[in-house]
């Protein structure tokens, strides 16, 4: 009976430490796959940071090309219409003026 008893308490005792064994294998495992997710966030993050910064670098040269083109038309604009006043502000001037005498 012993015997018996002693068996039943080592085997009690083996489950015990398998179950503590695995209790601890658990917690290592479950640490290991958090460290794997947060490194997969990292480089999720990492990644999108790099594509935001390109996007937003190539919106800026877009906006940039853009808006130079649009001065240059602005420009060139003025200038003609600069010339066009140049040649022909006297004749807008009596115009001007007649238009004054009349009223």
């Amino acid at each position: 009976m012993n015997t018996v008893v002693k068996k039943l308490a080592d085997i009690e005792a083996t489950a015990e430490a398998i179950v503590e064994h695995a209790h601890a294998q658990k917690s290592e495992i479950e640490k290991k796959i958090q460290a794997e997710r947060d490194h997969f966030d990292e480089t999720i993050e990492d990644e999108t940071q790099k594509q935001l910064a390109q996007i937003r670098q190539e919106a800026d040269e877009k906006m940039e090309r853009i808006l130079k083109e649009q001065r240059e038309k602005n420009r060139s604009t003025i200038d003609n219409l600069k010339k066009e006043f140049e040649e022909n502000h006297t004749a807008y001037a009596r115009e001007i003026l007649a238009h004054i005498v009349e009223v």
